[in-house]
């Protein structure tokens, strides 16, 4: 349902990517020679050629809609902090210094500026001089006896931002949020939700050229593993030939496998499990491309499915195209899940959450999770975006889960068209042909 990436440093998103791929090349050639790696894995082709990486113009563009957004909601400056996603998004940094506050200020109305401790200001102004604001941002630094927050107090007060309005991201942590609003009380705190998730939860062609790259990657990594697995392999075992096969496309991605009746549990088990004959197996997460994730699950058997399952199966399937054909602008993101649901609970697995055991669908971009959602009272007390609009991408991933036997889910990513919805990645056709439309 998302892929687990976690990567610590302050760096940029290429330089990480490029990193990750690099370390992992060495550790698959080394693995390669120590055991065998089946022919439909060594047949992938390489794709990582084909990414477009992001430009500090598109960079430099998404900052103006950011200020515009600031404008329109009344926000004077938004604070981006332990924020990887949203920093690289407007400026290819990766903000996470641990228990020391590194920020990316982020002004309506005058310059950026980045406070970090005083030991990294070099580091710092290194990072910043390849990104969108060249030598634009001031760095403001912090000896390790003083107040970053007094630090970021000063650089508002220094651009006249005595008593402004300033947007948090919502993925700070809260000793930098109590910290800030404790150094300063004369400012206003809000939500920078309204600006950030404003800008990237509508994508653009290149965002969307990623993600569709990202799922198309995906699909072919999954039917390289399903043709290669076997009875007696363990779901580690399975989930080494998805490392195997992501390293071959040139993508950073992962899996989880579950088998029979662990697939009754939407995220799966962590315990021990192993293909035999007849297993139902469920292939879930994905890969990333320039920062952009895919999120895809494919639900198949080791044999022959039974005909119960087969008629699970075509219950989903039919649940995830009447989400998909609700799905268009200005239709509630509720209604959505409400249609998959819908379709569910008339085959005969309901009331409500009995068996469609999670939401249909989330955001999906930078972050595998990411605004808006596809459910009814929407989690977070607030919905930032009630009616879905043109741009939005979004999981299409019904499912039915019945405890003790096997559960099926269908997923795939989804992008409001101007008129409609499409998915990024061809449907599963069924149980016993599970990849056949994969190009």
């Amino acid at each position: 349902m998302s892929p687990k990436f976690t990567r610590r440093g302050f760096i940029s998103e290429g330089a990480a990517a490029t990193t990750a791929l690099a370390l992992g090349a060495g550790k698959y050639a080394s693995a390669q020679s120590q055991r065998f790696v089946p022919s439909a894995i060594t047949a992938l082709p390489v794709l990582s050629g084909q990414a477009r990486p992001f430009t500090n113009a598109e960079r430099q563009a998404r900052i103006e809609r950011a200020k515009a957004l600031m404008a329109e909601h009344k926000i004077d400056t938004i604070v981006l902090a332990n924020s990887t996603s949203s920093s690289v998004y407007f400026a290819d940094l990766r903000l996470n210094g641990g228990e020391r506050l590194w920020a990316l200020v982020i002004p309506a109305r005058s310059k950026p500026f980045i406070v970090c401790p005083t030991f990294e200001e070099g580091r710092a102004r290194e990072v910043l001089a390849t990104g969108p604001f060249g030598k634009d941002a001031e760095v403001l630094s912090w000896q390790e006896d003083e107040s970053p927050f007094a630090t970021l107090g000063k650089g508002l007060r220094d651009r006249g931002l005595t008593s402004a309005t300033i947007g948090l991201d919502e993925n700070m942590k809260f000793v930098f949020a109590e910290g800030i609003r404790s150094a300063n009380p004369h400012l206003k705190i809000v939500s920078a939700t309204p600006v950030t998730a404003g800008c990237r939860m509508i994508k653009d062609a290149h965002e969307l050229e990623c993600m569709r790259l990202a799922s198309h990657a995906t699909l072919l990594v999954y039917r390289a593993v399903a043709q290669s697995v076997h009875a007696g392999m363990t779901n580690s075992d399975v989930e080494g030939l998805v490392d195997a096969a992501y390293r071959r496309v040139g993508f950073p991605g992962d899996a989880s496998l579950n088998i029979d009746e662990f697939t009754a549990a939407p995220h799966g088990s962590r315990q021990p499990q192993t293909l035999r004959e007849g297993s139902i197996l469920m292939l879930d997460d994905g890969c990333l491309v320039e920062g952009y994730n895919s999120d895809i699950t494919r639900t198949f058997v080791l044999g022959k499915p039974t005909a119960k399952m087969n008629a699970v199966f075509d219950l989903v399937k039919r649940a995830q195209s009447a989400a998909l054909s609700t799905a268009r602008p200005g239709v509630l993101a509720a209604d959505v899940d409400a249609a998959a649901r819908k379709v569910i609970v008339e085959g005969g697995y309901g009331p409500g959450f009995s068996y469609f055991t999670h939401r249909v669908g989330h955001g999906i971009g930078m972050d595998g999770h990411e605004w808006p959602y596809l459910v009814r009272n929407n989690m977070f007390g607030f919905d930032l975006a009630p009616h879905l609009k043109p741009g939005m991408t979004f999981s299409d991933e019904p499912g039915v889960y019945i405890r003790g036997e096997f559960g099926i889910r269908l997923e795939d990513d989804m992008v409001i068209t101007e008129n409609g919805a499409e998915l990024l990645t061809p449907q599963s056709p069924s149980l016993d042909d599970p990849f056949g439309n994969v190009g």
